[in-house]
């Protein structure tokens, strides 16, 4: 088992904005604009309400607007959008991202994290704000085990409405199914979502969002776009580019990521 820390979501140019740590702990990842896709903000709803309405409640002077599609991917929250039966969770990659993921033999039984830029976020007059003085976090809200992989068509009708469906004229395209439950604990599907605790956080406390607090036995290991240099004194120094950081297969970073899925999952 290999485990992919993989960055999605908003970030400053992609969308502006920090994703939301909802006041009931909810990490609601904001999937980043995209022009070629079909599926818009306003189609997407937690609780009742738009994700537009949410980016809206958040930062007024969003150039997001009513009618801006929205790039889907990963697509692990079951109850945001419509689906057709026998949905799981599924996520994309394509290009020179996916030839990184493809040379590093990511496959069946690999292991995705899906981090982003959050921050925490209050009800104030009924609107959702960010809370003043939250910190900016690079957060872990979410997980895939690979079940299997689509690299051609046809494709199973329950995935056709994926952007990435329509990017098999591009190279290296890829379409990676969940698993159905996770191979090592059963009772929980092969990808999910989490709710804010403190083990997904990343950054290190009162370190801008890319200096990470990452355990000592990383330091035995190799992160893709990332070298010994990358540990500092005081924090592990992430790198600003690269969608997909892989990490060498290591019991130790194994048993980490599990904890993190199970106790995030709870």
């Amino acid at each position: 088992m290999k485990v992919v820390l993989s960055r999605k979501g908003f970030d400053s140019s992609y969308g502006g904005q920090a994703s939301p740590i909802l006041p009931d702990g909810t990490l609601l990842s904001l999937p980043i604009p995209s022009k070629n896709d079909n599926v818009l903000y306003t189609d997407l709803f937690y609780e009742g309400k738009s994700y537009f309405e949410i980016i809206k409640e958040l930062k007024v002077n969003t150039k997001i607007n009513e009618k801006s599609p929205c790039h889907l991917d990963p697509d692990i929250y079951e109850q945001i959008f419509p689906r057709n039966k026998g949905w799981k969770g599924l996520f994309g990659q394509s290009g020179s991202a996916q030839g990184h993921l493809k040379n590093n033999e990511i496959g069946i039984g690999d292991i995705f994290l899906f981090f982003g830029w959050f921050k925490e976020t209050e009800l104030k007059n009924n609107r959702l704000q960010y809370k003043k003085g939250s910190p900016d976090l690079h957060v872990i809200y979410g997980y895939l085990e690979i079940g299997s992989t689509y690299t051609k068509r046809p494709l199973a009708e329950k995935i056709k409405y994926h952007p990435h469906a329509e990017y098999f004229n591009r190279k290296n395209n890829c379409i990676y199914e969940a698993s159905d439950k996770l191979s090592f604990k059963k009772e929980l599907f092969g990808y999910g979502t989490f709710k804010y605790n403190e083990n997904l956080v990343l950054t290190k406390e009162g370190e801008t969002r890319s200096h990470w607090d990452l355990p000592e036995f990383f330091k035995e290991v190799n992160i893709s776009y990332h070298s010994e240099k990358s540990f500092k004194e005081e924090y592990f120094d992430s790198a600003k580019r690269g969608q997909e950081f892989v990490i060498d297969s290591n019991e130790k970073v194994i048993e980490w990521a599990k904890k993190i899925i199970v106790s995030g999952s709870k």
